[in-house]
């Protein structure tokens, strides 16, 4: 793909904008006219602004832009020549057919190998109607150079972990304007994994200039090794092994020499020894020992076995033996450290007052997410029966445990809160003033960006956990797409049913196509060419029986990881009817995932039907059992469902109402007020908005 086909895509991607400027000519109307019309049934259409300056283009290059920008919203929704599910009439078919019918025909399919379908051509489906399709439009733009290369700005800037299509469009911005780029950094790269994704970057780019920019930012041995990660393109947050590629001599040696010159060089590899051990074998510390010794003794270290006492030995022991004075003097050395260990530091100490008063000192130096899911974790200490992990690496799932921790002293979560929150405002009065702010209220449903190192690629990208409004229509039609990889694939969607108190009721699958409301399209065991699964939830019926909770799953039946696949990719549409329109109609799709996880299970999405609101779930499962179905990891699904529904974190509404309150320099912060009152707008669909990733990412953490 060429740089320019690539820039309209990324832009597209990201801000739903194009690049485009106005011509001298006068483009006839029927070129834009069909424009329009492709455009609609994909869920599209042109800002005012768009329109009149692609009216000026002459019709060469109108037809270019044309058959790219068609090309892209078609790949981003997900259109396929053949949508073809098991019953070409879904849902009507699977519905009126008789259990009998149904297992029968699924009996012949499987024996067959996916080479026998039922015997049926699809039928005339009545028309979706334009009032349908043109309610779910979303605007084109017109962008500017400047604001396609603030893209860069933005991810390089970000303050937490980038997903991997963050990365991708990091290194293709290198790759496509190399030295260009350095005219675009942020002014501070704060994120270690971020800036060592960048530094591989530029280094596989061999960009002049970049060996002195590196020297600047990497103070550690662990930052060297994460740039050794990000060059060998491995997994930066140091979750998962590294194969580390082969270097050239110049490089180990100048690698070496970044490690010698940190004090920490044998703690850091102390805390990681295997991984250190797997890089000294390609950079051959021993080479150089007379010039970086203290790089080569520490790389000897790990061989060898010996670990020196580091901090979080020290203090380890000093929590267990409780030797609280020790533990102050030495945990405001690293105020990150002691806001994440201060809740147990408070649940031991005889003095909690102490504890927090020496805190107080210091949280300003703590990072911005740290104090604040400090803050929130404070507030809400013990509302919450369970409490939820999302461990670090690139695969995303989630674990829930008790809480069975013990309460704090009355009053000392909440002044504990109240010292992040402090030094929170303090961080942000320092920014430039907003002036009189709006903060939407429902920005309560989603939550901030710490980490998408494991985010899916998607048409919408959102944090696990947040909420979405289901759009009013009563059908929800969740859909999966998938190939063959080397061998016959065979992948099932499912939709698990729970009730309000996370218990199990029954199962839409390959086994069981239709129950409680919903109907499942049939199981398809090969997929040569492509095929396609669909499940129908009657929201309303689902509702009447006492289903609460829907979870999707995708399951590999055939055991292979979806990141071999070529092609793999979920979502769901709003449907008004369920026999209206093409099965899959792209102006419906709300939203879509790429499935390309080193896993065989994906839960995408839950579905509250009592709120009606979509969780973000986009978890990945590792564990494979023979016979994989959502039946076989019901234990699993419901624990997670629980921590999902249930789970505590920091709301944007949060982190935008303390910008407000320390940017706003005196004026009124507001939520019932309109938002066109507001010099700036927090909003969920004007303004800063959840769907602005990249400048919350950059800007407000």
């Amino acid at each position: 793909m060429n740089g320019h086909a690539m820039n309209s895509q990324i832009y597209l991607r990201r801000r739903s904008r194009v690049l485009a400027q106005p011509g001298q000519a006068v483009l006839p109307p029927a070129y834009l006219a069909t424009l329009y019309k492709e455009l609609e049934p994909l869920g599209f259409t042109l800002s005012p602004a768009l329109d009149a300056c692609l009216a000026t283009w002459d019709a060469k290059p109108f037809e270019v832009f044309y058959k790219a920008l068609l090309k892209d919203v078609r790949e981003m929704k997900g259109v396929h020549p053949a949508w073809r599910p098991l019953y070409p009439d879904f849902p009507e078919q699977v519905v009126q057919a008789s259990a009998a019918e149904l297992f029968l025909n699924a009996v012949r399919h499987c024996a067959s190998f996916g080479t026998w379908r039922p015997d049926e051509a699809a039928s005339r489906r009545a028309d979706l109607g334009d009032a349908a399709r043109r309610a779910h439009l979303r605007t084109i733009d017109v962008g500017t150079q400047e604001d396609f290369e603030q893209i860069f700005t933005q991810l390089a800037g970000a303050r937490s972990s980038l997903s991997q299509q963050d990365k991708d469009d990091l290194d293709w911005f290198v790759r496509q304007y190399g030295s260009k780029v350095y005219d675009w950094m942020p002014a501070q790269i704060v994120s270690k994994e971020n800036l060592a994704t960048l530094g591989g970057a530029l280094l596989r780019a061999e960009e002049p200039g970049v060996l002195p920019f590196l020297e600047a930012r990497l103070q550690t041995a662990t930052d060297v090794l994460r740039l050794a990660v990000a060059w060998s393109k491995g997994d930066v947050s140091l979750a998962e092994p590294t194969k580390f590629a082969r270097m050239k001599r110049p490089l180990r040696r100048w690698l070496i020499a970044l490690m010698d010159r940190s004090a920490s060089v044998a703690e850091d590899m102390a805390r990681r020894p295997e991984v250190f051990k797997r890089l000294g074998e390609v950079l051959h510390p021993g080479e150089h020992a007379k010039r970086f010794p203290a790089a080569a003794a520490a790389f000897d270290g790990v061989r060898n076995g010996v670990r020196p006492q580091g901090f979080n030995h020290h203090i380890e022991r000093q929590l267990e033996t409780r030797a609280i004075d020790e533990a102050l003097a030495l945990l405001p050395t690293r105020p990150g450290d002691f806001a994440r260990r201060l809740d147990h530091v408070l649940r031991i100490a005889s003095q909690p007052g102490a504890v927090l008063a020496r805190f107080g000192e210091v949280a300003h130096q703590a990072s911005t997410a740290v104090l604040l899911q400090a803050m929130v974790h404070f507030r809400r200490r013990g509302a919450h029966a369970l409490r939820s992990f999302f461990p670090k690496g690139e695969t995303a799932s989630v674990f829930a445990i008790e809480d069975t921790r013990e309460p704090l002293p009355e009053g000392v979560a909440e002044r504990a809160a109240a010292l992040c929150e402090a030094a929170l405002l303090q961080r942000f009065a320092a920014l430039p003033p907003l002036g009189r702010c709006h903060v939407d209220a429902a920005l309560r449903n989603y939550l901030v960006p710490f980490s998408q190192r494991s985010a899916s690629k998607a048409l919408r990208t959102l944090v696990r956990g947040s909420r979405l409004p289901m759009p009013d229509a009563n059908i929800v039609r969740l859909f999966l797409w998938w190939k063959n990889g080397r061998a016959r694939t065979d992948i099932d969607l499912s939709a698990a049913l729970f009730t309000a108190r996370y218990k199990y009721i029954d199962v839409l699958a390959y086994y069981n196509l239709k129950s409680y409301g919903g109907v499942h399209s049939g199981d398809i065991v090969d997929a040569p060419r492509g095929a396609a699964e669909f499940i129908d939830l009657d929201v309303a019926l689902l509702r009447e029986k006492g289903v609460r909770y829907v979870v999707s799953s995708i399951n590999s039946f055939t055991s292979q990881a979806f990141c071999d696949l070529p092609e793999c990719f979920a979502g769901w549409m709003s449907r008004t009817a369920a026999g209206s329109g093409e099965i899959f109609e792209p102006s419906t799709v709300v939203d879509r995932v790429d499935v390309a996880a080193d896993t065989t299970i994906c839960l995408p999405a839950i579905f509250d039907l009592e709120a009606r609101e979509v969780i973000w779930a986009d978890i990945a499962l590792k564990k494979s059992p023979l016979w994989n179905n959502v039946q076989s990891n019901l234990a699993g699904v419901s624990l997670m469902l629980r921590s999902l529904v249930e789970l505590a974190r920091p709301d944007l509404h949060t982190l935008f109402t303390l910008h407000a309150r320390a940017r706003a320099r005196g004026t009124l912060v507001e939520e019932a007020g309109g938002p066109g009152e507001g010099d700036t707008v927090f909003g969920v669909h004007q303004g800063i908005t959840p769907f602005d990733m990249d400048r919350i990412r950059a800007d407000f953490m």
